[in-house]
């Protein structure tokens, strides 16, 4: 292949790079644009509908986020909702009921008043007794036709989209980018080895030739820490990655059920979904482990988990303060043994119990090679776990790297806003700002309101 300049190289085809390279082409005048990926297709790996929850965190059934937060996730996340809209087939977000189900008396006492604080917010969601409940979700409220013995209560609605297929929305990005910008190279089965700068542009070096780039974006998860460490950048960071697993049961539930987050634990509390693409089952998870890998089910990514968790001093403090909390402590220990063939589904009967009061041992399925592993960043000069998304963006560099771990994908679309933003300002290139906005931010500018 020849060596070719463009105006920027996008590394990593999941719903991140998918996502900025439509909004450059959509509401930039970029002239042209690469996006690189490593797998034969777009969205194979922590994109693709198997290794996610499937679902749109607009912040209104998510307990781990404060007001605020969740204000702002569902205003990020309705620019999907409005992307949805424009396009001429959307097979990509979906409608279900959807609830925090409380159990308890002190877990109902707590949801009434968040729902009370939300309310403004969120103001379609509902409080619903018992009786609603079992409505809605029968077999969360009811145990052979009689209610449940604990006391329950849930926040939810029913006419809300609550599911996505990552995959499906990242290839639509892709063909709506095409309607845009003439001049859009995806390369397919091409791993980036190597960024080298020199005065005026980078060079990517892949075994498929050296592409040539004023910008480049890395949306590659965790590999994008070392792409970034290559240049010097991001060295005060390393990487845990945690992964996830899932059970199946026939379809038991009609719409996402979530639970109420133990304010201590860093890591997303139980939850039950109806499975895009197993349609007659429910999905339950996920269990929460660390992996010392950077990829789950692709094989290999050992070393480069080594390069990438810089284990020291200050990396293994971090986990030793994890370790001293006995809830965070016996919940890893809880969730390791979750992943032990003979023990796994009894132990996580227990818990899936919590939604479904009536579910048997056999009704349990371990969803095998199901589950993606997300990149959780420790700050090395805090010494701290640093949860959400994590962005490095050197100063006076056109480079930007992104590790998106959840709600990465339902924010994508406002990422790759932010992510123009400075493309656009270094480059010297038009972006649309007032036609983005009023496209996907309903008239209000995220950065400028």
């Amino acid at each position: 292949m020849k060596k070719r300049v463009f105006d920027v190289v996008i590394v990593g085809g999941g719903i991140s790079g998918c996502a900025l390279t439509y909004t450059l082409a959509r509401y930039s005048n970029i002239k042209s644009i690469a996006l690189l990926e490593k797998y034969g297709n777009l969205a194979a790996v922590n994109s693709n509908a198997r290794s996610n929850s499937q679902t749109l965190h607009c912040g209104d059934i998510e307990t781990n986020y404060g007001l605020a937060k969740a204000g702002q996730v569902k205003r990020q996340a309705n620019m999907l909702v409005h992307y949805a809209k424009q396009v001429e087939k959307n097979d990509f977000l979906f409608k279900f009921p959807k609830m925090i189900l409380a159990v308890g008396d002190e877990e109902c006492e707590k949801l009434a008043k968040r729902h009370e604080e939300f309310a403004e917010t969120f103001p379609y969601m509902e409080l619903w007794d018992a009786a609603k409940i079992a409505e809605v979700e029968p077999h969360v409220a009811l145990v052979n036709g009689q209610p449940r013995a604990e006391k329950i209560l849930a926040s939810g609605c029913t006419d809300e989209y609550s599911a996505v297929n990552y995959g499906l929305i990242a290839k639509s990005f892709i063909a709506s980018a095409r309607k845009h910008a003439a001049d859009i190279a995806i390369h397919l089965s091409t791993q980036v080895q190597k960024i080298q700068k020199f005065d005026d542009h980078y060079e990517i070096t892949t075994p498929q030739g050296t592409f040539m780039s004023r910008y480049v974006v890395v949306s590659a998860g965790a590999h994008s820490l070392l792409l970034a460490n290559q240049l010097g950048h991001g060295l005060d960071l390393s990487i845990l990655p945690m992964a996830g697993s899932f059970y199946y049961t026939p379809k038991l539930l009609n719409g996402k059920v979530y639970t109420i987050q133990n304010d201590k634990l860093p890591f997303a509390a139980l939850h039950g979904d109806p499975d895009l693409i197993e349609p007659n089952k429910t999905r339950f998870g996920p269990t929460a482990l660390m992996l010392p890998k950077l990829e789950r089910y692709t094989g290999g990514t050992y070393w480069e988990f080594w390069k990438s968790l810089k284990l020291d001093f200050k990396v293994t403090k971090v986990f030793w303060d994890l370790m001293k909390d006995s809830d965070i402590r016996n919940y890893i220990f809880r969730n390791f043994a979750f992943e032990i063939p003979g023990v796994r589904k009894k132990l996580f009967l227990k818990d899936a119990r919590k939604i479904l009061p009536g579910l048997q041992l056999d009704d349990l399925q371990f969803a095998e090679g199901v589950g993606g592993l997300r990149p959780q960043v420790i700050d090395k000069t805090s010494m701290q776990l640093k949860l959400g998304e994590a962005s490095i963006t050197p100063d006076g560099e056109n480079l930007i790297f992104n590790m998106t771990p959840s709600p990465g994908a339902t924010t994508c679309l406002y990422n790759a806003y932010r992510d123009a933003r400075r493309v656009c300002a270094s480059l010297g290139l038009e972006l649309k700002r007032e036609q983005l906005v009023n496209e996907l931010l309903e008239g209000h500018d995220l950065f400028t309101d």
